[in-house]
C-alpha cells in the first residue's frame, strides 16, 4: 500500500520570497573554494550493482499462520509502547505514537491480502483465525527489523527500504540521504518558474548531490519531454540507488545520472545549463555528534557534513553556478537556515559581483529561511 503524505503548497513561492539586502554579514572574509573540495571520511560501504528491494516491491513468498503474525504484532506494539517509559526524556528520545504509526505502515508494506486485518483481530471470525497470510518478509526478519528500528534507532525508511516524497515512492538504503519534506519545495519552485517561462522547460538542468534522485525525478516530471536533467553524486551507492529510481519512473530518456564530485561530471556543459538545484551537505562539523540518533548514526556523513560553518559545499556551488549557468539561468540551493542563507547571499553579492541577480531567500514549510534562489546575469 502506498502512503502519500499531505504536503502544504505555497502560492507563488518565488514572488513571496524575501529579496535580500546586504547586512552585517558583509564583513565575512572572501573565500575561494579549493579546486577539489575535501570530503569528510566516510565509512566503507559495500556497493551492489542493484539496490536492495524495498518491502513493498518484494515477492510475497512467505506463507504464515495469521495467529503467528498476531503474536508478532502484539510483541511489536508492546515494544513500541514501552519506549517512552524507559527513555531518559531527552530531546532525542523515541515517541510511542510515532512508532505505532510506523508499525502500521510496516504491516501495510508486508502483508499482501488484507493488511488491516492484523489491526482488527477482535473483528475476525474464529474460523478466520486459523488461516494463513502471505508476507513479503519472513516473521524472523520482521522481528529483527523492528528491533533494529527501536534498539538501534535505524531510520524507518531504511527498515522498509523506501521513502514517500511528493507523489513518488523512492527506494532508499544506507549510504543514501533520506529526502526530507521541506526539499519538496525545490520542485515546487521549479514548477512555478517553468509555468511562467517556457524557456526553462527546453534546456538542461543539473541536480548536484542527487542522493536518491528525488529532486532530479521531481524536476524531470515538471519539465516534461523537452527538458533534460543531469544528476551527479560522488557516492557510488547514491549513483546505484538514483539510477534505479530513475528507471522505476521510466525517465532514463530525461535524466542522466553521472558519478563524480559536484561539477566534475558536467565538463563540456559550461555556460549551457538553464537551471541548477542542490540540497548539499550544510551541517557544521561540530553539530554532527548532536544530531538525532537516526540521522547521526545511520545517514551518510558525506551528505551531512558541510565543514566548519556548514558552507563549504555551498560556496563551491556558488562558484560553479557562475561558470555553468547560461545568462538568465536559475539556481536553488538548500541551506541550514536563516544565518546560513544570509551568508550565502552576501557572499554571492560581494565576492561574486555582477554574476547573479534577483537573489532571494525562501522559507520552508515551518517558516525557516531555507533556500537561496537567483538568476545568472
Amino acid at each position: 500500500m502506498i502512503r502519500i503524505f499531505p504536503s502544504f503548497r505555497f502560492t507563488s513561492l518565488l514572488s513571496a520570497a524575501k529579496p535580500f539586502c546586504s547586512v552585517a554579514c558583509s564583513s565575512s572574509p572572501a573565500r575561494e573554494p579549493p579546486p577539489n573540495l575535501p570530503y569528510p571520511e566516510v565509512k566503507s560501504i559495500t556497493v551492489s550493482k542493484t539496490p536492495k528491494t524495498p518491502l513493498f516491491l518484494r515477492t510475497p513468498s512467505h506463507v504464515t499462520p495469521l495467529s503467528e503474525v498476531w503474536k508478532w504484532h502484539d510483541w511489536a506494539k508492546d515494544l513500541a509502547s514501552s519506549v517512552e517509559s524507559s527513555s531518559t526524556k531527552s530531546n532525542d528520545s523515541l515517541e510511542s505514537v510515532t512508532l505505532l504509526r510506523e508499525l502500521k505502515w510496516l504491516i501495510e508494506d508486508t502483508i499482501v491480502d488484507d493488511p488491516l486485518s492484523i489491526l482488527h483481530k477482535k473483528e475476525i471470525e474464529d474460523d478466520d483465525k486459523k488461516k494463513s497470510v502471505k508476507l513479503r518478509a519472513s516473521l524472523e526478519e520482521l522481528y529483527d527489523l523492528w528491533k533494529q528500528r527501536i534498539e538501534n534507532r535505524r531510520p524507518f525508511q531504511y527498515v522498509v527500504g523506501c521513502e514517500h516524497w511528493r507523489d513518488l515512492v523512492l527506494c532508499v538504503e544506507e549510504g543514501v540521504l533520506i529526502p526530507r519534506p521541506e526539499t519538496e519545495l525545490i520542485v515546487d519552485m521549479v514548477e512555478e518558474l517553468v509555468s511562467r517561462d517556457d524557456w526553462f522547460k527546453k534546456g538542461i538542468w543539473a541536480d548536484l548531490g542527487t542522493g536518491s534522485g528525488a529532486i532530479a525525478i521531481g524536476v524531470a516530471k515538471v519539465l516534461g519531454s523537452r527538458g533534460k536533467v543531469v544528476a551527479t553524486d560522488l557516492s557510488p551507492v547514491a549513483i546505484v540507488v538514483a539510477s534505479h529510481n530513475v528507471q522505476r519512473y521510466s525517465l532514463e530518456g530525461m535524466i542522466e545520472v553521472r558519478e563524480g564530485s559536484w561539477f566534475e561530471p558536467l565538463k563540456g556543459l559550461e555556460g549551457k545549463l538553464v537551471g541548477i538545484v542542490s540540497n548539499p551537505p550544510y551541517i557544521p562539523s561540530d553539530d554532527i555528534p548532536g544530531l538525532q540518533a537516526e540521522v547521526g548514526r545511520h545517514e551518510p556523513k558525506l551528505a551531512l557534513d558541510g565543514g566548519i560553518d556548514g558552507t563549504d559545499s555551498l560556496i563551491h556551488l556558488c562558484h560553479g553556478a557562475s561558470r555553468m549557468l547560461k545568462r538568465g539561468g536559475f539556481f536553488i540551493f538548500e541551506t541550514n537556515g536563516e544565518k546560513q542563507s544570509k551568508m550565502i547571499v552576501d557572499y554571492m553579492t560581494n565576492d561574486l559581483k555582477h554574476c547573479f541577480s534577483d537573489l532571494k531567500i525562501v522559507s520552508d514549510f515551518a517558516g525557516i529561511d531555507r533556500f537561496v534562489t537567483g538568476f545568472r546575469r
